[in-house]
């Protein structure tokens, strides 16, 4: 039995990397997936500018650079394996570690207009709470009550209570409306933030979130926090799929380690179970892990591509799919 945090492995990774696998996130992942995993004749993923890719890095910093002081560098924006990328990103644009693409700050807000707008619209569509629900924790809220939202929301409503729909045609069409006012709030709040401190942004001097001090949106969220992560069915999936990630990630990492030979990736696996879970790994996934190592053939070695690999198929996995097929995993037994 090897301590949790890997330190006892016969062969581990430096403490700086470790950090990479601790806790999950997804912000690096996701630059790994448009530079590296995504299959392309060159090796370069789909092809982004780096001024594109700079924007899209959240969190400029490392692992072991990180600051929790800080909130744009709170978390690694990428992992080890893509520092030759980040490298070439900021050669070509000019930016330092720790310094975020100004446009990084509207992706960001777009994050947290997504998220706060379709979680509640998702625990509407559910029938969890009615449209006229969330009109009425805005309408109730004393920052919120006499904003234009609320005011359009409500003109909204009043005309589809004129028009007499069938109760179910008018609560679909009443969530559409929510949907679109709050949207259309939340864009004209960090625009407006933008303008207010473009200065600092260009001069990298900026630090909070534009969406940080928006009373809708910190509503919002806590509409969602209430309403959709504390729902009992919700808390079921959640429940079921930590139990399906725990399974997954035991099963793909005896595939994945269980080879004859230590030093190659690809070497024969060791047992039936082995080679169906091996099997089953996205090929482009472990071209990547088996033949593009020169980044983390020094410092992490075969370990940290093992890792890496691992994190790359299950995290690259559906809500669904994954459930799935750790069902179907379930009946396959343990080899002797």
């Amino acid at each position: 039995m090897y301590d949790k945090n890997g330190k006892e492995l016969p062969i581990s990774v430096p403490e700086h990397l470790r950090q990479e696998f601790t806790n999950f996130d997804g912000n690096p992942q996701s630059l790994r997936l448009i530079t590296k995993l995504q299959t392309h004749v060159a090796y370069a993923g789909i092809d982004l500018t780096a001024a594109t890719l700079a924007a899209s890095l959240k969190y400029p910093v490392s692992a072991e650079n990180r600051r929790r002081d800080k909130p744009a560098l709170k978390k690694l924006g990428y992992f080890h394996s893509e520092v030759d990328i980040v490298q070439w990103i900021r050669e070509e644009t000019g930016l330092c570690e720790g310094q975020r693409h100004p446009l990084t700050w509207i992706m960001e807000a777009c994050d947290d207009i997504a998220y706060s707008v379709l979680d509640v619209d998702d625990v509407m569509k559910k029938g969890i709470i009615s449209p006229d629900d969330v009109f009425a924790i805005l309408a109730s809220h004393n920052d919120l009550k006499d904003s234009d939202v609320v005011t359009r929301i409500h003109r909204s409503f009043d005309a589809v209570h004129a028009q007499k729909r069938r109760a179910e045609v008018a609560r679909d069409v009443k969530i559409g409306y929510v949907r679109a006012h709050l949207i259309e709030a939340l864009i004209t709040t960090a625009s407006a933030s933008f303008l207010d401190q473009a200065a600092a942004i260009m001069a990298f001097t900026h630090e909070t979130p534009l969406m940080e001090e928006s009373v809708l949106c910190n509503v919002l969220k806590g509409v969602a926090n209430q309403y959709a992560f504390s729902n009992s069915s919700v808390l079921r999936m959640e429940a079921i799929g930590a139990a399906a990630i725990d399974g997954l990630m035991s099963f793909f990492w005896a595939a994945i380690s269980d080879r004859s030979d230590f030093n190659n990736l690809a070497s024969r696996r060791r047992n039936a179970k082995a080679k169906f879970g091996y099997s089953l790994i996205s090929p482009n996934y472990v071209e990547n892990a088996v033949d593009n190592c020169a980044v983390t053939g020094g410092e992490g070695g075969v370990r940290y591509r093992e890792l890496r690999l691992l994190t790359d198929m299950v995290s690259g996995m559906t809500d669904t799919f994954a459930i799935k097929l750790w069902r179907e995993v379930n009946e396959v037994p343990d080899c002797p």
